[in-house]
């Protein structure tokens, strides 16, 4: 990631305003995908891609039951495997990326997911997205997961002018120091997903409507 120059007063005051409202909405901020162990994780994030994490959350319980350890689904059939997830959509690659990451883990790691950025963006399926999904929520290491909804809310709030996801990683962790990246960034991404939605953003109920200068935004 490029260096970039640090960000203006009035961006770092409207971040403190919006950090300080978020906390009190969503005092303790988690990921909504199901799982027990930082594998499971690192499989219901794969499956996330393109899908809903409710939806998620009703296909892993079958796919665990079935497959218990990575070297277990390193070794599945992948029909079964596509049939196992298929209504999560997208489901060829995504059986692909499961098998394939788990005969990772098992031949490489000994079947310990990894826990620096380096080693996890190694594994099939798996990008910085996913990565600071499991070392943030896995492994309790600072990390900002730039998701659609991160992306969305982070222009709108005028945290980052950038659309690409490693600048607005970048962008915002120079907003804040590291202890707080993980927990902010979580409750961005659920402040998207529940209120400063795509295509009807809810306005009206939005805890940091005062301090949001996005021109498009509705009445409150």
């Amino acid at each position: 990631m490029t260096t970039k120059s640090l960000p203006s007063v009035g961006r770092r005051k409207r971040f403190q305003d919006i950090a300080k409202t978020l906390q009190r909405t969503t005092p303790s901020p988690k990921t909504e995908l199901d799982h027990r162990s930082p594998w499971e994780l690192l499989m219901a994030t794969i499956l996330s891609a393109q899908c809903t994490d409710q939806r998620v959350n009703q296909v892993t319980p079958s796919l665990f039951r079935r497959y218990r350890r990575p070297a277990e689904l390193a070794a599945a059939d992948l029909l079964e495997v596509e049939q196992l997830i298929r209504s999560t959509g997208f489901f060829k690659n995504k059986a692909k990326h499961l098998i394939a990451s788990s005969k990772a883990v098992t031949e490489r790691f000994g079947e310990q997911v990894p826990h620096t950025m380096d080693e996890l963006i190694t594994l099939p399926g798996v990008g910085r997205k996913t990565a600071n999904v499991i070392l943030g929520n896995a492994f309790g290491q600072p990390s900002i997961v730039v998701d659609t909804h991160v992306k969305r809310v982070a222009k709108r709030l005028g945290l980052t002018s950038s659309d690409n996801p490693a600048r607005i990683e970048q962008d915002l962790q120079q907003l804040m120091p590291r202890s707080q990246w993980t927990a902010f960034s979580q409750r961005v991404l659920l402040h998207g997903r529940y209120v400063c939605l795509a295509r009807k953003p809810q306005c009206r109920t939005c805890p940091v409507y005062r301090h949001c200068p996005w021109k498009e935004k509705g009445p409150q």
